[in-house]
């Protein structure tokens, strides 16, 4: 039998008893209420009544002797008349008498009485008779002889009934409170039967559920105790303790389980913690350092003592951290360990994550540091895990590998570049950095025609080098231009230092010096003698067709004939002339080539680019300095002039945008034509510039041209940033000083009509000796001019003219 079934019986017994003891108790109750109601409603009253009546007698007995002694018949009639009242009290009486007789006797005794009751008020009716009729004697006769009589007699049977009614009460009253005794120590023994059955129930079942639990609490304290899971508890029973004993085994063979698991993980961890190549610990509250800790620790700090040792003193100790930083360090631990989780997530970018310590023999090492937190179930942080990890080799390996990758990357960019171009390159740009040192030991002091030149030269190389995809020099190059910009602007603090000016120099010259011992020892490109007799031998080989028809004609020529003497002379001259010449294609492919990836960074599209060289080549001892030109000019004319895709679209033009150069012959100077179809030259822009530089006054009224030769001013750009591409100012005034040092001009050249416009249509031309380029068919191709149907060119001398005020 369950406990959940002997629990139920017992509620169940226990209802039966209560409704038992609860129905007799309501039976005898209701049982003697009867009888206390008989005997209170119905023998006490009847006894009491009983006893009234003797005092009734008693009333009608004056009543009657008052009469008799009467002498006023008016009286007398009176007072008969109270007697006949009186008389019907009784009789009433007498009637609740007859109700209440409880025996024989004492009904009997009431008919009796009622006998007795007519002849006494009978004897009073004569008596009452004689004394209205004047016969006293008679009727005092008439009382004293039957009235008293009667009433002796009457009273005799009325305090018999009394005395009846008062045995019957006294025997009502014993009887009730014999009942009523029976009945209380009935429901007494009745109920102390109950109850000790009840307890003796529930003292069996309290037994069987508090004996096997009480064993199972002592077991669970015992294996607690012991941390013996290999015990179990006795099962007797199946019912609920036996199942809960069942309940108890199992848990503690989960426990058991759980417990040898716990110990093999435990055992995995110290092994880790053993062999783990990593410095492992844990931080505790007051910045101490827990005892179990990973032992590659000791290999990452050279020292065993670190047990209990203080945080800062075993990490931080050595380190290059100021007195802030271990400040804030330190101050994280008690900012952290035992509150919320949340207030290390707001901490942790405090928490330093590399340092470098210097060891007790005066190694460096360095050290990768990653602190977590570890918390409870509330999220609240009880310790701190830092892993230590040694990256000093790492990081060693790293530099090199970086190293390696920049030389990659450098061997990737001089093979992109024709190695004559790329020879070209670095002897242009040892010469530029050649001339900034002679600048600088020539200029104690700073003066604006030295920063000037230094800023040019260097943009130059900076520019070559982007052309040619040379991005490692291109930056460091760059920063030796902002030191330079700076010595521009006197408001930014910098000074000329020749010192730092040679280390600049310096720094640039060894970058420059790294891709030519590349191009020469790694990828055994030097330009050795046999190599530029190979350039000649192609340009040779090229041309050994005019050659070949120079020579026929020589031998088949009329010697008479002086006309024709005269042009197989001219023709052959023209074509000795074309040796040591490249056509301007050529010449400036690396600047085209370059075009697409400017193009990509400046957000626009990749123009298209027409040369039309109307057959004429360029000496070769001149393509350097049309490079340099038109490096400049072509990226200005990207950046400035072209527009991004969603502007041309918007004003009807292709998304690609033409960069045209034309070449022609004019005046004994060879003529170079660049111009794009963008935007046109930001007049305005270039009027507020000028203005903000204090170049003119605000009030000063220019034409446009006056406004377009500012350009040409050293320093002068409309950039609003500073860009790789331009916004330094430097630019026009390099492209004067490479044509003006060549004996060359510049001009620009409007064409349109729109005189005070923000924006005007222009080409800039670069005219230089005529000896710059040969003529390949013999025929003089005149300068190209504008349509016939536009405004003739306004052509600006930039070179010689008076500075605008």
């Amino acid at each position: 039998m369950t406990i959940r079934l002997r629990i139920t019986l017992l509620v169940i017994l226990t209802f039966i008893a209560i409704s038992a003891i609860g129905g007799y108790a309501v039976f005898q109750s209701r049982s003697s209420a009867v009888e206390v109601k008989s005997v209170t409603e119905g023998v006490v009253p009847s006894v009491l009544a009983s006893s009234d009546l003797v005092g009734q007698l008693k009333d009608v007995q004056l009543a009657a002797m008052v009469m008799v002694a009467e002498t006023d018949a008016q009286l007398v009639v009176q007072e008969n008349e109270k007697l006949a009242a009186k008389k019907a009290t009784l009789e009433k009486a007498l009637e609740f008498q007859a109700g209440q007789a409880v025996s024989q006797a004492q009904k009997g005794l009431i008919e009796q009485a009622k006998e007795g009751l007519d002849n006494y008020f009978g004897a009073i009716d004569s008596t009452a008779k004689f004394k209205l009729a004047g016969k006293d004697a008679l009727a005092q006769a008439s009382f004293f002889g039957n009235v008293v009589q009667y009433q002796a007699e009457l009273e005799g049977v009325v305090d018999t009934l009394r005395i009846e009614k008062n045995r019957s009460k006294d025997s009502a009253i014993a009887a009730l409170n014999q009942n009523l005794a029976s009945t209380t120590t009935t429901i007494s023994a009745v109920t102390a039967v109950a109850v000790i059955a009840l307890a003796l129930i529930g003292f069996l079942l309290y037994r069987q559920i508090t004996g096997p639990i009480s064993r199972m609490q002592t077991m669970m304290t015992e294996i607690a105790s012991s941390q013996d899971f290999t015990r179990r508890l006795p099962v007797d029973r199946m019912d609920e303790v036996g199942h809960s004993i069942v309940a108890f085994n199992g848990m503690v063979e989960k426990i058991e389980e759980a417990s040898a698991l716990v110990k093999q993980k435990t055992a995995d961890m110290q092994a880790m913690l053993q062999n783990i190549p990593q410095g492992i610990l844990t931080v505790v509250d007051g910045n101490k350092v827990h005892p179990e800790y990973s032992a590659f620790l000791e290999t990452v700090f050279e020292t065993t003592d670190i047990a209990g040792r203080d945080l800062m003193g075993l990490v931080f100790a050595g380190t290059s951290l100021g007195a802030d930083t271990l400040s804030q360090i330190e101050a994280i631990g008690g900012a952290c360990i035992g509150e919320d989780v949340m207030n290390f997530e707001f901490n942790e970018h405090l928490m330093v994550g590399e340092v470098e310590k210097k060891m007790a023999d005066g190694r460096v090492k360095i050290l990768d540091l990653s602190w977590s937190p570890i918390t409870d179930d509330a999220d609240t942080v009880i310790r701190l895990m830092l892993c230590v990890r040694d990256v000093t080799e790492l990081r060693k390996l790293a530099a090199e590998a970086n190293e390696q990758k920049h030389e990659l990357e450098m061997i990737g960019e001089i093979l992109a570049v024709a190695a004559p171009k790329f020879e070209d390159f670095i002897a242009t740009s040892r010469r530029f950095l050649d001339e900034n040192e002679q600048i600088v030991h020539q200029n104690p002091e700073a003066t604006a025609f030295a920063i000037a030149k230094l800023f040019r030269n260097m943009h130059t190389i900076k520019g070559n080098g982007r052309t040619y995809g040379l991005l490692h020099l291109s930056n460091v190059v760059h920063d030796v231009e902002e030191h330079y910009d700076d010595l521009r602007h006197p408001e930014t603090g910098a000074v000329w230092d020749q010192e730092r000016l040679l280390q600049d120099l310096a720094r640039v010259r060894v970058a420059i010096d790294r891709y030519a011992r590349i191009n020469e020892v790694t990828l055994g490109r030097q330009a050795a003698p046999e190599q530029a007799a190979a350039v000649e031998r192609h340009i040779l080989t090229i041309d050994r067709k005019h050659i070949q028809e120079s020579l026929h004609r020589l031998e088949t020529v009329n010697t008479s004939n002086l006309h024709e003497l005269v042009a197989v002379r001219n023709a052959v001259r023209k074509t000795l002339r074309l040796l040591g010449t490249e056509p301007v294609a050529d010449v400036l492919a690396s600047v085209t080539d370059s075009l697409p990836a400017l193009a990509s960074e400046l957000g626009k599209a990749a123009p298209a680019v027409v040369i039309e060289d109307n057959g004429y080549v360029i000496h070769t001892h001149a393509s350097s300095l049309l490079k340099n030109v038109f490096m400049h000019l072509i990226r200005n004319a990207m950046d400035h002039g072209l527009e991004t895709p969603d502007e041309r679209q918007a004003k009807g033009k292709n998304e690609t945008g033409t960069i045209r150069l034309q070449l022609g012959v004019m005046d004994n100077m060879l003529h170079m034509a660049l111009s794009d179809d963008g935007r046109g030259l930001a007049l305005a822009h270039i009027r507020r510039t000028a203005v903000e530089k204090e170049l003119i006054a605000a009030d000063a009224v220019l034409s446009d041209a006056e406004l377009a030769r500012l350009i040409m001013r050293a320093g002068f750009s409309t950039r609003s940033e500073v860009t790789d591409v331009s916004g330094r100012g430097v630019g026009m005034d390099a492209v004067l000083d490479f044509v003006t040092q060549e004996h060359g001009r510049i001009e620009i050249e409007f064409l349109d009509h729109a005189e005070g416009a923000d924006f005007r249509a222009f080409q800039i031309n670069v005219l230089l000796p005529e000896n710059v380029a040969v003529e390949v068919d013999g025929i003089d191709v005149p300068y190209p001019l504008p349509d016939s149907d536009q405004a003739a060119p306004v052509s600006i001398l930039a070179a010689g003219d008076p500075q605008v005020a």
